[in-house]
This record gives structure tokens, sequence and C-alpha cells, in this order.
């Protein structure tokens, strides 16, 4: 699917760019608000205000990464569907669910200040069970925007019928997430490996310039990386949500595969 619509690498690529600016928005300024050295020093408790700022921060930035991600899964869908999407149609499918976009982005950033104050107030062991419940949240939550661009219903919704869909998708969803961040952390490794070790012996060869462009190349090629991955969690949500909800067979996709790898586990 990727090779047939190389434009949806578009939605992720704007989605970064757009998250960039939004920590520059919020976090630029607290430098000239707050003495945070100070404040991370002291026994005293931040004030109340920069608590609303943290929820604000949470909200823009989850609106932010949702949009796109509903234009990446819409788009994703027409293609699925047999048709041929373009950035416009992908575009146009998250502003028609802009608010429930909203909705769920801040149903988001509430449970990530949740997670956040607890983990604040925690030891270690807290910490570490705060971070299995955001891996938990992250996982019943993989189907949410799916079912936002497919259905009109509301975010808490949405969010339910995600936890439902987990239930007939336990295996492929985290099997799915996992084995994408694996290949492409793999891959990101031995990219860190490659252009760092290349990069230092030009530079200690005293080859400045070539050094520099060993090194941009590198980033540029993580970046590339770090595109296509997200590109294709999009798809693949797109994908296992259409074969949960019992929807037409995907095209280019093997019916016979797709329903094997659903087959209720033998007792």
């Amino acid at each position: 699917m990727l090779q047939q619509d190389k434009e949806l690498l578009v939605f992720p690529a704007v989605s970064a760019i757009a998250t960039l600016v939004v920590i520059a928005s919020f976090m630029l300024p607290l430098f000239g608000l707050l003495d945070l050295k100070a404040i991370s020093g002291s026994q005293q408790s931040p004030p109340a205000w920069l608590y609303v700022w943290g929820f604000l921060f949470y909200l823009v930035q989850y609106f932010v990464i949702f949009y796109f991600n509903s234009a990446l899964v819409g788009a994703a869908m027409i293609r699925l569907e047999g048709g041929d999407p373009t950035v416009a149609d992908g575009l146009r499918i998250a502003r028609s669910k802009f608010g429930v976009i909203l909705g769920y982005a801040a149903i988001a950033a509430t449970v990530g200040m949740i997670l956040r104050a607890i983990e604040e107030r925690s030891g270690l062991i807290g910490k570490w069970i705060t971070g299995l419940i955001g891996a938990a949240w992250t996982v019943v939550s993989f189907l949410t925007v799916p079912v936002l661009v497919m259905r009109d219903v509301g975010p808490l919704d949405a969010v339910k019928e995600s936890a439902l869909l987990l239930k007939q998708t336990w295996g492929e969803n985290v099997i799915g997430q996992g084995g994408v961040g694996l290949l492409f952390g793999l891959l990101q490794f031995v990219l860190v490996f490659a252009f760092g070790a290349f990069g230092v012996l030009a530079f200690v060869n005293q080859q400045v310039w070539l050094g520099g462009g060993i090194f941009a190349i590198g980033v540029g090629c993580m970046i590339a990386l770090a595109l296509v991955q997200s590109a294709l969690s999009g798809i693949y949500s797109a994908v296992l949500y259409r074969h949960a909800a019992g929807l037409q067979p995907a095209a280019g996709f093997d019916p016979g595969l797709l329903a094997h790898a659903f087959a209720v586990k033998a007792r």
C-alpha cells in the first residue's frame, strides 16, 4: 500500500513538524515565566497554573497527532476499499472528525496527566507500574482512530469499542505493534552504528566536511525510517480494524491469511 500511495508519508511528516511547533510554542514561554531549576530543586509543589499549562500542552499535542493520524487512516481506508486516495482526501476526512478528535485528545491528555502525577509522587515501583499502565493504554486505544474515522460515534464510545475489538485482535495487535517497532528499532540501530562509525572515522582523519556529510545523511535516513514506520503503523491499524469489524476484505490482502490470523485459539 505504501508503494502505491507514497503520499501517505506526508501525514506523519507534517504531524512531526506540527508537533515540534507545539513543543516550542509551549516550552519556550516557560523559560521566561519560570525558574525551572529552582522548581525542580525545591521541595515545594509547582504552581497550580503549571498543571493547567501541562494539560493544554498534552491536549494540543495529542490533537495534532490524532488529527494527522486520522487523515492517514482515512486515506488508507480509501485504498483498502479499492480507491485511489490523495492527501486532500485524508485531510478532508480528518476535518470532518474535528470535534471527536478533539474529544479523544482531551481523554488522552487526561490519562497522560494522571499517569504523570502518579509517576511524580511514587517511587521506583510506582513508576514501573505507571509504565505498564501507559503501555496497556496504548494497546487498548490502538484502534480508536480507525473507529473514529469509520463510525459516527463519540470519543468515549470509540475508546470503548477499541477496547472491545482488542479482545478479538489481542495477539495481532501486540505482535503487530511490537514487530514493526522491533524491526525499525533494529534498522535505526544499524544506521546509528554504521553512519556513526564512518562519521567518527572521517573526523579522526580530519575530513570534517566528509564527516559532517555522513552524519547529515544518517540523520536523513533515520527521519525517513521514522516516517515509514509511522505510516505503516497507521495502515496496519486500518487493516486490523476492517477485519476485526467484519468489513469487506481489504483489497490487496489475502482473506485466507487474515482469517487465519484471527482464528480462535484452540482450547
